[in-house]
């Protein structure tokens, strides 16, 4: 992790640095083909160098939430579109346990976008 990026986990107060940090870990473990970089002043994780996820907080309830690049191929009743055309974003409430079940699930929906060649590699 670079310093630019520990700067953003390590300045968020407590519980949602922890919160994000769990986060930051379940999504590198999804698959290891899944690398972490910085876009926008944001956590940004990619699947063979294509973005596929941020993490970010709200910024009224300054809670995280996972955001989805290509959330509109994805079904779920917990992601919210807003007014986003493309992206869809999955909150997290850091006072609460981890819905680990339907996190991990969220995460190999997006995944299999590229797996699977909805979503193009290639540039």
């Amino acid at each position: 992790m670079t310093r630019e990026l520990d700067r953003y986990y390590l300045s968020k107060d407590e519980p949602s640095k922890s919160c994000l940090l769990a986060l930051r870990s379940i999504i590198l473990e999804q698959d290891e083909q899944v690398t972490e970089t910085q876009k926008w002043g944001m956590p940004c994780f990619c699947y063979q160098k294509k973005m596929f996820c941020y993490l970010w907080t709200d910024k009224k309830t300054d809670e995280p939430y996972i955001l989805m690049v290509e959330g509109n191929h994805l079904d779920h009743p917990q992601l919210e579109q807003g007014n986003r055309s493309r992206m869809k974003i999955f909150r997290v409430n850091p006072n609460e346990d981890l819905d680990l079940e339907t996190i991990n699930a969220l995460l190999q929906q997006a995944l299999d976008l590229y797996r699977n060649g909805v979503i193009s590699l290639k540039k």
